[in-house]
């Protein structure tokens, strides 16, 4: 059969249909996945298009996925991330939807408040097991798009649920049939996407799917899920583990257009975000992450990389706010009590504080030179300096600067005589056997003891800048 395709603008042919293979025992992908060694990569160099989708948007789970890794939120918790949420996502709504858990009263509390706000975006979305006493659940509370999870490796379909391919698809359809039938939008999530087997399972299932919408005439959505964070970017890269392969798929064999379509990644093997940013590239709208990157194991794509992706991707933030990306961090470190690792991207204490003498004496010089963007009008994150034994009167001065916050043709100069004492009493702690940095408190403290005339003059220069 031939299809003229409106996507790619030509004829392509469609000759096998692909159905169901309802094996006896489960395909596990033994080769690749022996469990006593490292995950296999394997190529058979097949090369799909790259054709990214006309809009790309992000997707939030921070409320679901996110809080499996830690103590659950407080509704005050998820109200106030809800709104750091909407206006990072700025007038366009790049950040297009969150999802929450609905089995606790907190839960529902929560959905609620935030549902109270009466912001279009981030709209307020569901998840549930493929079982009927879930589905009760979305049927009681009226929220427009549910995620059901159907898991789809044979991992899951044999070992954990215990049946066969026929009678897991059988249970999905029938639960995705009751949410068609009430009119809410089904998000049916392929739970463990990269180990399954893609044309013996996941394509029947997405056109078994893709019919089921076209008779309720309501989208169903397919969110990929790279359970373990198995999924690869390489060109050539053979399926399962193939990112290129399963959007390709997903869009030409299934049928599914670009919108209705979504990656959800994990980080187990540190390609979190460029899996994402793969899956755009390659015919999926929706990148889902969460804040900070936490959640299950070693946690999702984070939403801030991605802000910036798109940006990189796109040229343009369209409109989406960054510095709010600094204050959801301050938010998770000061009111949550959540340990931001220093040196993570974008959010970390240390992702633009360089240690360095002659790092900083080269920021002294130019920003430009040790630093990739302006962090300050971005993040409202200044680089910073941390000052130590290699620190010298650069890093200093740099110190200063940024704590007080001059600006940069402020006429300080790293040889004034004053900064010597202070200097001196840097080079003593490390030569009486210190490991560790020197802390903003000490410097504050050390400055206005052995130069207080200067940290006066400074002090009087901030006053007049602000």
């Amino acid at each position: 059969m031939l299809e003229f395709s409106h996507r790619s603008n030509t004829l392509e042919q469609r000759e096998y249909q692909y159905s169901l293979q309802d094996v006896p025992e489960p395909h596990l992908y033994r080769l690749l996945y022996t469990y006593d060694e490292v995950p296999k990569i394997p190529f058979n160099h097949r090369h799909v298009p790259m054709m990214p989708p006309e809009q790309v948007w992000i997707t939030d789970t921070t409320f679901r996925d996110g809080q499996q890794a830690l103590v659950p939120y407080t509704t005050e918790q998820i109200v106030a991330l809800f709104k750091m949420l909407h206006r990072l996502s700025g007038p366009k709504g790049i950040i297009r939807q969150s999802e929450f858990f609905l089995y606790s009263k907190r839960d529902r509390e929560a959905l609620d408040a935030c549902r109270e706000l009466g912001f279009e975006y981030p709209e307020i979305t569901s998840w549930i097991r493929a079982t009927p006493k879930d589905f009760q659940l979305v049927k009681d509370i009226g929220i427009p798009e549910t995620g059901i999870l159907c898991s789809c490796s044979d991992y899951h379909i044999f070992h954990k649920l215990k049946l066969s391919r026929a009678q897991a698809m059988d249970q999905f359809l029938g639960i995705v049939k009751e949410a068609l039938a009430i009119g809410v939008r089904p998000r049916v999530h392929l739970e463990d996407l990269t180990r399954a087997d893609f044309y013996g399972f996941v394509v029947p299932l997405a056109l078994a799917l893709n019919k089921l919408s076209s008779e309720a005439g309501i989208p169903i959505k397919i969110r990929a899920c790279d359970t373990l964070g198995l999924g690869v970017s390489y060109p050539g890269v053979a399926l399962p583990r193939s990112v290129p392969g399963i959007a390709y798929g997903l869009w030409h064999h299934a049928g599914f257009p670009s919108e209705l379509l979504e990656w959800h990644g994990h980080n187990d093997f540190y390609r979190a975000v460029v899996n994402a940013g793969t899956a755009w590239l390659y015919g999926i709208s929706a990148a889902n992450c969460t804040l900070l990157g936490i959640g299950e194991r070693t946690g999702n794509t984070p939403l801030e990389a991605m802000v910036f992706e798109y940006a990189a991707l796109r040229g343009t933030l369209d409109g989406m706010d960054t510095t709010v990306i600094t204050e959801i961090a301050d938010y998770y470190v000061n009111e949550i009590g959540y340990e931001v690792p220093p040196m993570t991207p974008l959010v970390g204490a240390d992702f633009n504080t360089t240690r360095a003498g002659i790092h900083a004496d080269g920021l002294l010089k130019d920003k430009e030179i040790y630093t990739a963007f302006n962090t300050d009008k971005l993040l409202n994150a200044p680089i910073r300096v941390m000052v130590n034994q290699a620190s010298g009167a650069a890093g200093l001065l740099h110190w200063i600067k940024t704590e007080f916050r001059l600006s940069d043709n402020h006429p300080l100069d790293k040889r004034d005589a004053r900064l010597t004492p202070v200097l001196q009493w840097i080079e003593d702690e490390y030569k009486g056997g210190r490991q560790t940095g020197i802390t903003d408190i000490e410097l504050r403290t050390v400055l206005s003891t052995l130069a207080p005339e200067f940290l006066s003059e400074i002090r009087e220069a901030q006053g007049s800048a602000d």
